[in-house]
């Protein structure tokens, strides 16, 4: 059983601790359990349950009010909540930090498929999991959630993404569509980022190569080979053991000379690096947006333009 200080419950809860304390003291919301020396702690019920009180909390339900509730009525309260999609308040968020937190397939399914319901699966990816993704990357960064944890809802999205992809029709042979060969080079871990990416392509009708993870470029180029594709996308988020970012990207660049290369990640942009002619970096989820816009642009004049012909 995990175990959990103030901060902790401040961290993952939004709440600031003075708040918390004060609803302890007033309204007796929460008890702590004490150790030996007298340190006070809490438990995963404990955080489970001021999640829940935070969520109602900031949907306009007075602190007075909840205290008088019990653990059945918040938790239907919440329930609803929870499936509103595009809320501004952070429900979705709360209520994916519940499911993960209590490690509950259910819960997350449910969040998940309403909003994708409502909103389709590309805005529920914009708007509700990233935004949930960057948040769990602050709480590992600060320890507040264990590695079983994220792998639990990373595995999760991970599905999603792939029954998302899975659906989206592959392009006729007789379609000239753009096509992308997209990989994770040697010890990259954004398997969600470029699986979003090949879900991005596909339902925009582009052909996609998916070639996956620890990826080299002797391999890659084995793949472009036989594929030939338009355009190559990969993330760069670590630093290479042999060799700098600005070397791998002049060694991809000049391994292939007559493919547009697509670069994203935090290496590329945090550092100065210099992009030969070939290589284009897309700096945030933003700029991949547009460009992608932008070659839908194209893709629907050039097949104007044949249909005039025809």
């Amino acid at each position: 059983m995990a175990v959990y200080s103030i901060r902790d419950l401040e961290k993952l809860s939004g709440v600031k601790a003075h708040t918390l304390r004060i609803w302890e003291q007033r309204y007796g919301i929460i008890s702590p359990k004490r150790t030996d020396t007298n340190i006070r702690y809490f438990e995963d019920d404990d955080l489970k349950f001021i999640l829940n009180v935070a969520l109602l909390n900031r949907n306009g339900v007075k602190i007075s009010k909840i205290a008088r509730m019990s653990t059945l009525e918040i938790a239907e309260k919440v329930a609803l909540l929870s499936e509103e999609p595009n809320s501004e308040d952070g429900s979705q968020l709360d209520a994916l930090t519940l499911a993960m937190i209590a490690m509950d397939e259910y819960k997350f399914d449910r969040i998940v498929n309403a909003s994708i319901r409502q909103i389709g699966f590309e805005r529920s990816m914009l708007e509700v999991i990233y935004p949930f993704l960057e948040k769990l990357s602050i709480l590992w960064l600060t320890g507040s959630i264990s590695p079983v944890q994220e792998n639990f809802i990373s595995y999760l999205i991970r599905q999603k993404l792939i029954v998302a992809i899975d659906q989206e029709p592959l392009p006729a042979p007789s379609m000239h569509s753009p096509s992308f060969a997209i990989y994770l080079p040697q010890g990259e871990r954004q398997e969600l980022s470029l699986l979003f990416m090949c879900y991005l392509l596909k339902a925009r009708g582009n052909r996609v190569f998916y070639l996956g993870q620890d990826i080299t470029i002797p391999d890659l180029k084995d793949a472009c080979d036989i594929q030939q594709p338009h355009y190559i996308f990969t993330m760069i988020t670590e630093t290479f053991a042999r060799e700098s970012v600005q070397q791998y990207i002049d060694r991809l660049a000049t391994t292939f000379p007559g493919v547009q290369i697509l670069l994203s990640g935090y290496q590329v942009v945090a550092q100065e690096v210099h992009p030969p002619a070939n290589v284009t970096i897309l700096k945030s989820l933003d700029q991949t947006m547009y460009f992608l816009s932008q070659l839908e642009q194209v893709q629907e004049k050039e097949t104007a333009t044949v249909g005039s012909l025809a």
